[in-house]
């Protein structure tokens, strides 16, 4: 018989409904019968006690809001009795211990990676076209239409022409049918293409947090190389993104072609020298082979979106003991979503090695949460109407849930928005909440693939790294299961131990990191990229 009810943690004052319950319901739990006082439906939370108003309410062993009104033990915890509540820190208070899991295991499995020169290794082997500013836009969705089309299907192009002979010429074909997919002349490598609407305007801050964004594509794991096309007199000019990307790897070694329109001329000009130069390096990056790399070389982003009442308590738990098997392992795992951190920020500084990245991670919360209020919000409004609708009624409580990705390892860096992690261990990236800003920003800090859990659907994908979909309940498995890639439902229904599903979690992004199995965003070609333009973003 399934359970009704369940407390995440001993401490807490609520619980949370696992099946609809009626009001009138009694229901034994923790040796005393609770009367359900109103209809509550499953992933919200019932009072486990009389709450005053004012009284704080605890959930996850933290406080996640305070009572508005009077609430009757047994009655439903919603945003019109509780308002958002936050415990204050000004610094560490102490140091949280860690107990290593026991990985003996996983110590000696691999994944079939590509190797690169600078000890990176990708989980996929990518080509990567994009602009410097928007103005280029135009010219890439052209390339995307030439490169993407050749191989599929005849396109009447001078263009497409041009690269058709190229592709004839190499597999030996003849005429001016379309290349096919067998001719095994791209089987081992993606082209794929980024536009974007910065670059110029707004703020000279604004082109140099885009250049380092940027960068980080290129030297991420999975890019073998890149096309970059600038037309000459934008705010992003290309010297500062050679800057940034120096700055992030000073030996880089992949081929970066770098197309400046404003000194060439003519788009034609531009764009057949584009075709030419690129095919001829897309060419030799698909000559890099998968070969077996260890477990050490993953670096996973942890991210959540269209989250729902059993997020904290299936899906982003399993992540948390996944990251830690991983930092075991010496591998890296990233936690971002900075306004989804609040009320946990007490843990977070106790668990940083270094008192300073405690105090940097602080001072960043505090730099958010200024620039939202500032703008006249506030970080109780993260929570969105999906969010509220299955049980996240405030900002702490959706926090709360969202942290346990990010498992128990000590933090070993907290990075700001563009930094490149290079170390292994647990981190943290500031970052917003909103999925896509938050996803394109973990891509672009090296992590060569993404853990994302739902409870309630989102299709986000990205183009150069594997966005793995986690469902936190078998419902949403079942009804969107075009865009779930795992489920964690049977955490919920007895059937399996958070334990047992981070194994099998492990087990299939190894063959996901491999190659063995596609995303279902990748099949969708969910291919989305939004830079956070420094502002208010929740």
């Amino acid at each position: 018989m399934q359970k009704k009810l369940i407390k995440v943690d001993p401490s807490d004052n609520v619980a949370v409904a696992l099946v609809d319950l009626k009001a009138g319901e009694v229901i034994p739990f923790e040796g005393q019968d609770v009367l359900v006082v109103s209809d509550t439906k499953m992933k919200h939370k019932i009072a486990m006690k009389d709450f005053e108003v004012g009284d704080k309410i605890y959930m996850y062993g933290v406080i996640v809001g305070k009572a508005s009104q009077k609430i009757a033990k047994g009655d439903v915890i919603a945003t019109t009795n509780v308002k958002h509540e936050s415990a204050k820190v000004t610094g560490k208070t102490d140091s949280i211990g860690w107990e290593i899991p026991n990985v003996d295991k996983w110590k000696d499995k691999t994944f079939m990676g590509y190797q690169r020169e600078d000890g990176q290794v990708g989980t996929e082997n990518v080509w990567l076209f994009f602009p410097l500013v928007f103005c280029e836009n135009r010219n890439i969705e052209i390339l995307k239409d030439i490169f993407e089309k050749e191989l599929m299907k005849p396109k009447e192009n001078d263009y497409q022409l041009l690269l058709r002979s190229l592709v004839k010429s190499e597999t030996g074909g003849h005429g001016n049918e379309a290349a096919s997919n067998d001719a095994d002349l791209f089987n081992n490598i993606e082209v794929k293409f980024i536009t974007h609407q910065g670059g110029c305007g707004g703020i000279r801050q604004d082109a140099h947090s885009l250049a380092k964004l940027l960068a980080g594509y290129v030297n991420n794991p999975n890019v073998a190389g890149a096309t970059v096309l600038s037309l000459g007199c934008q705010n992003l000019q290309i010297s500062i993104f050679k800057e940034a990307l120096e700055a992030i790897n000073p030996n880089n070694q992949k081929p970066v072609l770098i197309y400046d329109q404003q000194s060439i001329g003519t788009i034609e000009a531009m764009l057949s020298s584009v075709v030419k130069d690129s095919f001829e390096a897309i060419k030799k990056a698909n000559q890099i082979k998968r070969t077996p790399a260890p477990l050490s070389k993953l670096r996973i982003g942890l991210e959540c979106g269209g989250s729902d009442g059993f997020s904290g308590i299936s899906a982003n738990p399993t992540l948390g003991v996944l990251s830690d098997k991983l930092v075991a392992l010496g591998g890296t795992t990233i936690l971002s979503e900075f306004p989804e951190l609040c009320g946990v920020e007490q843990e977070l500084v106790n668990r940083c090695i270094d008192d300073k990245d405690g105090q940097r991670f602080l001072e960043l919360m505090k730099w958010y949460e200024k620039t939202v209020v500032d703008a006249g919000s506030g970080f109780d409004m993260n929570p969105s109407p999906g969010n509220i609708k299955d049980g996240l009624i405030t900002d702490a409580m959706k926090s709360a849930g969202a942290s346990k990705k990010g498992g128990t390892s000590p933090i070993v860096g907290v990075y700001d928005y563009g930094e490149y992690i290079n170390e292994p261990g647990f981190t943290l990236l500031c970052t917003p909440g909103n999925d896509v800003e938050c996803t394109t920003a973990m891509v672009g800090s090296g992590a060569n693939m993404v853990l994302f859990t739902t409870g309630l659907g989102t299709p986000t994908g990205n183009p150069i790294a594997p966005v793995v979909k986690v469902s936190s309940n078998t419902q949403l498995a079942q009804k969107m299961s075009d865009i779930i890639d795992f489920n964690t439902g049977e955490i919920i229904t007895g059937d399996k131990t958070i334990e047992q599903t981070a194994d099998e979690m492990l087990e299939f992004i190894i063959k996901v990191a491999s190659g063995e199995v596609k995303t279902k965003a990748a099949i969708l070609n969910q291919n989305d990229f939004i830079p956070w333009k420094r502002g208010v973003s929740l």
